[in-house]
């Protein structure tokens, strides 16, 4: 099956990319990674060889990343529809599957589970706020919403699904123009702000959309697309999972975390923070090796430290 990644970064979240087609590479992957970026490159992607649209650096045999300088002004949380979009239509439109991932997710599973999930249909994760039955005052304020701009909420759902994670099969592309209609229709109505992902103007009022991801879990109430999912299991936002970690918002991003001094805190080292320093070296080395040997000692010692000392539960 041919298919594609493709993520989206600004500012240190090179970081994180590096560490998500690390973790891609190590579980088989091998194709075409795209990453649309504001700003500078990663100083880690070199040599860069200069093509139409896009420079491509060579992270090991059968595996490259290809970079996409992106001028829009939206908050890339908004820009996942239409990046994808692009990419299925001018950039690699020969694909059978494009997903995405965002970049501060780590792999965890062999790459042709993905392709099989893919052939079940559009493939989504549970998110950590799970249950969403289809009578949730939330849902039930989106489908007023979508109505009301002539759209047919025809699918029932029970559950949210986190937009940091999609995989869109060529025959299905169609759900992204929908995604991309209804964000547009939400910021004409003045319900979503480019610039703000999570504002509290727009989570706290009708139709209390809380980023991209209420927008994408909208669309999937009105397309009629098969689609095949998972648990928040899936993303390590519970125990049991094997497919992915995903270090969500407001989580310190492990690469910026003071791994010691937090376990000293009572705050001990992650699943994700983990899985993130063992995918930060091959074959994408993100730091020296002395870094990553110090840090993995950290970890073991604040890992320890956790052992006796735990904040309180909530």
């Amino acid at each position: 099956m041919l298919t594609a990644i493709c993520t989206l970064f600004e500012k240190d979240y090179h970081y994180g990319v590096g560490a998500l087609v690390n973790s891609l590479y190590v579980h088989g992957f091998r194709g075409i990674v795209w990453a649309g970026y504001r700003g500078n490159l990663p100083f880690w992607a070199q040599p860069l060889t200069l093509s139409e649209g896009y420079q491509e650096y060579k992270v090991a045999e059968g595996c490259a990343i290809r970079f996409v300088k992106l001028e829009t002004h939206k908050h890339f949380g908004y820009y996942k529809p239409d990046f994808m979009w692009q990419l299925m239509e001018n950039y690699c439109p020969e694909v059978e599957a494009l997903f995405y991932f965002d970049p501060d997710i780590v792999n965890k599973r062999d790459w042709q589970y993905y392709e099989h999930w893919v052939n079940c249909g559009v493939a989504l994760c549970g998110d950590s706020w799970y249950s969403m039955p289809n009578n949730h005052p939330t849902r039930m304020a989106w489908r007023k919403f979508v109505e009301s701009h002539n759209f047919v909420c025809d699918r029932p759902l029970e559950h949210h699904y986190n937009a940091g994670f999609i995989g869109v099969p060529k025959k299905y592309q169609y759900i992204l123009s929908i995604w991309q209609k209804l964000t547009d229709i939400a910021t004409e109505s003045g319900y979503i702000d480019f610039d703000d992902l999570y504002s509290h103007k727009c989570v706290y009022n009708y139709p209390y959309i809380f980023g991209d991801q209420s927008i994408m879990n909208m669309t999937l109430m009105v397309t009629d697309c098969p689609i095949s999912t998972i648990g928040p299991e899936g993303m390590d936002f519970i125990p049991g999972g094997d497919t992915m970690s995903h270090a969500i918002s407001p989580a310190i991003k492990p690469w910026r975390k003071k791994i010691l001094l937090r376990g000293l805190q009572a705050d001990a080292p992650t699943v994700t923070d983990k899985l993130y320093w063992n995918n930060a070296q091959t074959p994408i080395p993100l730091y020296s090796p002395r870094k990553i040997s110090l840090t993995q000692m950290e970890i073991r010692i604040a890992s320890g430290i956790g052992r006796f000392i735990r904040r309180p539960a909530m």
